[in-house]
């Protein structure tokens, strides 16, 4: 059985983190299992989703870190030592993004799975991408550095090394010994004591394709995301009705109705929780048409026809109609290099 959250309103986070710096304590010349079971880290931790890790817990390890360590910068060493798979789902589908703007998207959408301490936001302008982490908890120095560090090491090995954002800025203070290891890792100017920690890009970075683009399997994992997320947080009902949405609509039959009886609800209930998050049945079901649908058209395997069925639409002008107006053009045009450029 894997260790799961004694206390289901405490944020968690995902077990593959502690793995992740249990590896950076044996490069530190550290005996890892030794610190993780003084921290309270279960040693039969894994990457499974479900497998979770209480943020207090969290805490406390990368405490003993750093002091066996002796080093402020050991965030920014456990950064180097998180794969994609200690991720699981989030992990595997940001390695099969078409591009950085869709591995930003992802990591706003489905960070939950990975931690529940922080909301993700991404904002873009005409030259800057920007990721915004709202933190909903307190949490350490180290895990902001190691989140942060981890994003920017990533995109380099998808899109390429030279790769670096245009500013950096965490809301810890800057360590007594100064700020050269974050300059060296980021390679980009970092400030400190900011109200929320932020990470800018260039925009003219994030439209260009990733070697190791996958619609297919970024589809597969995001849908598998999703289900993670409702099981991890069944009092959360938007995700939970997304899910729904996501099994129904290909069976063409995914009506309000239909997705609060399956929530054990009625509709009108159903329509009072979204409310209360700020949103519809309505806006939900077509911003997860528009996300599929995206991600379906990226995929050559697919006919124009399939995906129309696969979106719940009865027929393919019903579907070409509401994609133009998602994406400007045709699904046709939108599957031609030119023009999802």
């Amino acid at each position: 059985m894997t260790p799961s959250n004694p206390n289901p309103q405490q944020p968690t986070t995902i077990g593959g983190y502690a793995l992740a710096i249990a590896k950076a304590l044996t490069f530190s010349g550290i005996d890892s299992n030794r610190v993780l079971k003084a921290a309270g880290v279960p040693m039969t931790i894994t990457n499974d989703p479900m497998s979770r890790l209480p943020v207090g817990t969290v805490t406390r390890l990368f405490r003993m870190c750093a002091d066996v360590t002796n080093s402020p910068y050991f965030g920014l060493t456990v950064a180097r030592f998180i794969h994609i798979s200690n991720l699981h789902a989030l992990g595997y589908a940001l390695a099969a993004s078409a591009n950085l703007m869709e591995f930003c998207q992802r990591i706003e959408r489905y960070f939950r799975l990975a931690s529940q301490v922080a909301e993700i936001k991404v904002s873009a302008s005409r030259d800057e991408v920007s990721l915004h982490i709202r933190l909903l908890v307190d949490v350490c120095a180290e895990s902001e550095d190691a989140f942060l560090g981890f994003v920017v090491l990533a995109m380099r090995q998808l899109y390429k090394a030279e790769f670096n954002p245009a500013r950096v800025a965490f809301s810890h203070p800057m360590p007594l010994e100064g700020p050269d290891p974050y300059e060296a890792l980021f390679r980009s100017p970092v400030s400190f004591g900011a109200t929320m920690p932020l990470v800018v890009f260039p925009r003219a970075d994030f439209d260009q394709p990733l070697a190791g683009a996958c619609a297919e399997l970024a589809q597969m994992n995001d849908n598998l995301a999703n289900h993670y997320i409702a099981r991890l947080d069944k009092d959360d009902v938007v995700t939970r009705v997304r899910q729904k949405i996501i099994e129904f609509l290909p069976n063409g039959d995914c009506s309000r109705d239909k997705v609060a009886s399956a929530l054990a609800m009625s509709p009108t209930t159903l329509q009072f929780k979204l409310a209360e998050r700020d949103t519809s049945f309505h806006e939900l079901l077509d911003a997860t048409r528009r996300e599929l649908a995206a991600s379906y058209v990226q995929q050559a395997s697919l006919s124009i026809t399939e995906i129309t069925f696969l979106l719940g639409f009865s027929d393919t002008s019903n579907f070409t109609r509401a994609f133009k107006r998602w994406e400007g053009v045709s699904p046709t045009q939108f599957r031609s290099p030119m023009g999802a450029a």
